[in-house]
This record gives C-alpha cells, structure tokens and sequence, in this order.
C-alpha cells in the first residue's frame, strides 16, 4: 500500500527519487509511526519533498538556475497538497513555519536551523 501511495505522487520526480529523495524519506518514515497508518507514507514525503525542495532552491546559498528553481517549487506545491491530504492543520502550519523560518533567515543571510530537524519538529505539533 505505502509504495502504491508514494509512486501515484512521484509523478514527474523519478530522478530526483534516485537523488536522495528515496534516503530523506525512508527517514521521515520513523518519524511519523505515531500517525494513522494510511498518512504515514504522504506525510513522510512530504516531509522528503520538502527538504529536497529547499535544497534544489539553494536556499540560503547561491541561487539556483532556474530549472531547478521550478523543480524546487514542483517539490514544495506536491509537499503542500500531500500535508492538505493528509495531515491535521496544526501539522501543516508547522511546516509552513518551518519554511518560513529557512526563507526569513536566509533572506537575512542568517544561518538558519538545519532543514530535517525544523521539519521532525514541525511533526511534533499535534
């Protein structure tokens, strides 16, 4: 059932699969035991979608070429529609802080805390 789930929203992001959005998210997967088991799976990509998102944006750094830009922003707008799925509101305005906490200190050049644990944190708000 969980591969089912996670290649039905994989659509278009096979390669990034390959690229170390298979490892992020195997490792949400433990994060999210305490969920209802049908959610695990979108919100432990979700989660991987997010981290890699941020990545692929070069949050924080460089800015990335604009191809990777969009498949940031792909990443980010499939971890969105995932956590509307599947997540309770308080889960989902945790990781919309979480984001906002990466954006805000890089805009201001600070180093912000490091993405998997703002985002095992933001699992935490129930």
């Amino acid at each position: 059932m969980a591969i089912q789930v996670v290649e039905r929203d994989l659509e278009r992001l096979h390669q990034l699969w390959e690229d170390g959005l298979s490892e992020a998210y195997r490792s949400y997967l433990e994060a999210v035991d305490g969920f209802e088991p049908s959610a695990q799976p979108r919100l432990a990509l979700a989660a991987a979608l997010v981290e890699v998102g941020v990545r692929l944006q070069g949050l924080g750094g460089r800015a990335a070429a604009p191809p990777s830009l969009l498949m940031g922003d792909l990443c980010l707008a499939r971890a969105s529609r995932l956590l509307a799925d599947a997540a309770p509101q308080s889960i989902q305005v945790a990781f919309a802080r979480a984001i906002e906490e990466m954006s805000s200190a890089a805009a201001a050049e600070q180093t912000a805390p490091h993405t998997r644990e703002l985002l095992l944190r933001a699992f935490e708000a129930r």
